[in-house]
């Protein structure tokens, strides 16, 4: 598959990503203390439905995992860094959801993340929520035509350390199109004016995963999926789907 799409590619790709931007914002609306995560995933599963768009999540199974990804949504609570799955337990009040989707609609695919708090924010956990919004902020407007990868690496992680906050170890976004995960890696770390050019066309997802207290080691849950903070700090997600133009980034996740 060629990195590089068309104007018509990235405009279908625009209407995946409008399901994945409503399916958030619907599970976003029905969180709530004592909603389980399974219902959200329920939530999810007929947002995606309801829009003719097949769930990208619902059994994928990359070569690295041993058992097949069982949601339609990532569900990643506190500790939880990505990949939780949407099981029985009930939101608490101060809990901080990680909300991870992707989509496929007429054959492309759009993929973007949300955290927020349940309830009852604590302020360092909305700061920590705040930075990786930032984070994501800062890579989207580094996906211009002339930079480097590294110089949005370096746009997402640089701040993000000076700040004191850990990122996830030995992940990062990618590419994206008739697959959800394709080449180029998309790093949440570099150096300014390295790695491969960005150019016109490229589709990428760019998703910043901080960790408060300056740490970024995990471990692999007991379930197989989740990544949990080595330091059992909390973590948060944020994500868009973004498409390298002429007139600069056109984020395609967005409502």
């Amino acid at each position: 598959m060629s990195m590089i799409k068309t104007p018509a590619e990235i405009a279908l790709m625009r209407e995946a990503g409008r399901v994945v931007a409503t399916t958030l914002q619907c599970v976003r609306e029905a969180a709530a203390v004592g909603v389980s995560l399974k219902e959200l995933d329920e939530v999810a599963a007929a947002t995606i439905a309801a829009a003719g768009a097949t769930p990208a999540f619902l059994n994928y199974k990359p070569r690295w995992a041993a058992v097949p990804f069982p949601g339609v949504i990532c569900t990643s609570v506190n500790d939880a860094v990505v990949h939780g799955i949407p099981n029985g337990y009930r939101l608490q009040d101060g809990d901080l959801l990680s909300v991870d989707c992707g989509a496929f609609l007429e054959g492309w695919c759009g993929d973007a993340a949300i955290s927020f708090i349940v309830g009852t924010a604590d302020p360092a956990d909305q700061a920590l929520i705040d930075a990786t919004d930032a984070a994501l902020a800062r890579g989207i407007e580094a996906a211009r035509i002339g930079n480097k990868m590294g110089d949005l690496g370096y746009a997402v992680g640089g701040a993000s350390r000076r700040a004191g906050y850990g990122m996830l170890a030995d992940h990062g976004g990618h590419g994206i199109g008739t697959t959800m995960h394709a080449d180029p890696h998309v790093p949440n770390d570099g150096r300014p004016g390295r790695g491969i050019k960005l150019t016109e066309g490229l589709v990428i997802a760019i998703e910043p995963m901080l960790i408060l207290g300056g740490n970024d080691e995990y471990f692999h849950d007991d379930d197989e999926w989740t990544l949990r903070s080595a330091n059992g700090r909390r973590a948060a997600h944020s994500e868009h789907t973004v498409a390298i133009t002429k007139d600069g980034p056109l984020v395609l996740t967005r409502p």
